[in-house]
């Protein structure tokens, strides 16, 4: 049986939530007993500046935590698509932000998710959980993590004083697979 190793490349800005994306799938890779590396990037302003985290997922241990191309990316705004999209290893995943990212000229090379989660996002009542109907498609469409150990990781990054949080991310993920399974 093939060991699995995904790279996930997760950008935007500031404000996004691109970290809390990857910490919530490595929390779940976790989950799964899979063994997990990942890295995060600010801008010098955080909020609102360039934002990138990554997250490898492997089945064995992972010897580095650079990911010159990435299997699986998720991208929130044009700034982070123009700047990053080529990340995207030929057969790959990229799941975009269409209430904010704009193609011109479509890759023939990877599979193109093109969700408008922030709309989606301000319909559910909270513009940012936008990141996790992304993260949700992901999952839905990769098939690398379980949903069940997604909402699980979501009840422990959110706990104590935010854990009224839980629902509407929950409701974001769930949201994401839906839409995911009918795109």
């Amino acid at each position: 049986m093939k060991k699995m190793e995904e790279k996930i490349f997760i950008a935007g800005y500031g404000g996004q939530g691109v970290v809390l994306a990857g910490n919530i799938l490595a929390y779940a890779a976790l989950k799964e007993d899979k063994n997990i590396l990942g890295m995060v990037s600010y801008g010098a302003e955080v909020r609102g500046g360039a934002s990138n985290s990554s997250v490898i997922i492997s089945d064995d241990e992972i010897d580095c935590p650079i990911i010159e191309e990435a299997e699986i990316a998720i991208i929130l705004s044009q700034e982070s698509y123009d700047k990053f999209q080529s990340k995207v290893k030929k057969n790959g995943f990229l799941f975009l932000n269409s209430s904010k990212v704009n193609i011109d000229k479509k890759r023939e090379d990877i599979t193109i998710v093109e969700i408008p989660a922030t709309k989606i996002a301000a319909e559910m009542g909270n513009v940012r959980v936008a990141n996790l109907v992304l993260v949700g498609a992901l999952i839905e469409k990769t098939k690398i993590l379980k949903k069940e150990s997604v909402i699980s990781a979501l009840n422990i990054i959110f706990s104590g004083a935010r854990k009224n949080l839980v629902y509407i991310n929950e409701c974001a993920v769930k949201k994401g697979i839906e839409l995911a399974a009918n795109n």
